[in-house]
């Protein structure tokens, strides 16, 4: 049994223009200690379904599972699993309370869910965590602002105060997109550690492949499209071999160090650059007015269902399934 299951989750929004359709029919499951990265452009509902598995949005369609329907448990159920399952949020300006100090910011978990007893208790909690995410001496930090804090220590407190429950997933949005990149690869590496350590499962959500292939080399990645996923599978077997043309587009547009493979890098043309309105959906398979691949009377009218075409990889496309599937 998986530890998160989500099983045809819809997730819609009514606004003034209309309804805004954020996830269409998606499943997805996290088993203990896996790595699986969210990848895809802006608004294609990553940040949705992460704090869906969080339990901070209920989906309007579709069950979410650990081991039960967590949306009809007990109170007492469903306190349980809010605390298994925290969130890094991407902005750690926003995240944390900016009159509170970090002790503050970092004891109210304990106490709201009465993991440590007494005072003492909280403090030394708090000064571990502190020390988990390398802010040390914790004495340097523990009581300062979050405005004394530099983005990336800010970020540290926020990934602390996702620990301080213990919890067994960490859903991670955009954790390091807003820090400077000469202390991005530092965090990545302190959340590859916390995993190892206490095998803890991250949902790694990120528009970068470059950084999902250094983060989630070791565990899977799914890629989503204007609320869909469109394809699933081992990072390494992604990045080696992308199936779908929508995965082939975006790896094609990571930059690479050395000059001379950039030039003879082969890109991927889209047909268009330019991504539907979620209130104007294509018809059939949505990617189809910029996919190079589409074909007419098929892929404008039927939209294709995420299908198993090899052992270990799910592809969400007419034209490359029928291809992988019939040269089996």
């Amino acid at each position: 049994m998986s530890l998160i299951e989500v099983e045809h989750a819809s997730q819609r929004f009514l606004t003034r223009r209309g309804v805004i359709t954020a996830l269409n029919d998606v499943s997805v499951s996290l088993e203990t200690s896996e790595v699986l990265c969210l990848v895809g452009e802006s608004g294609s509902g990553k940040t949705t379904l992460g704090k869906m598995i969080a339990g901070l949005r209920r989906p309007t369609g579709g069950r979410l599972f650990e081991g039960k329907d967590v949306w009809k448990s007990p109170p007492e159920e469903f306190a349980r699993y809010r605390r298994a399952v925290q969130i890094v949020h991407q902005d750690p300006y926003a995240s944390l309370n900016p009159v509170q100090r970090v002790r503050e910011i970092l004891g109210a978990p304990l106490v709201r869910h009465r993991v440590t007893s007494g005072g003492a208790a909280t403090e030394r909690r708090i000064r571990e965590v502190l020390t988990q995410v390398d802010l040390t001496p914790p004495d340097d930090f523990i009581d300062k602002y979050p405005h004394q804090l530099s983005g990336g220590q800010r970020q540290r407190v926020s990934i602390a105060r996702a620990l301080t429950l213990e919890p067994r997933v960490i859903v991670a949005d955009e954790a390091v997109s807003m820090v400077d990149t000469s202390i991005r690869v530092s965090l990545l590496n302190t959340l590859l550690n916390l995993r190892e350590r206490y095998e803890v499962a991250f949902l790694f959500i990120t528009h970068d492949l470059g950084i999902a292939k250094y983060f989630g080399w070791s565990g899977n990645t799914a890629v989503m499209y204007l609320g869909r996923i469109v394809e699933r599978t081992g990072t390494r077997e992604l990045i080696a071999k992308p199936a779908h043309p929508y995965t082939r587009a975006l790896l094609s547009a990571i930059p690479e160090p050395d000059p001379e493979l950039t030039r003879h890098k082969q890109k991927v043309l889209l047909r268009s650059m330019e991504i539907p309105s979620l209130l104007h959906l294509p018809s059939g398979c949505t990617f189809h007015p910029r996919c190079p691949i589409w074909e007419s009377g098929l892929c404008d009218t039927q939209l294709p269902d995420l299908i198993q075409v090899d052992e270990n990889r799910q592809v969400a496309c007419h034209v490359v399934a029928r291809e992988m599937v019939g040269a089996r």
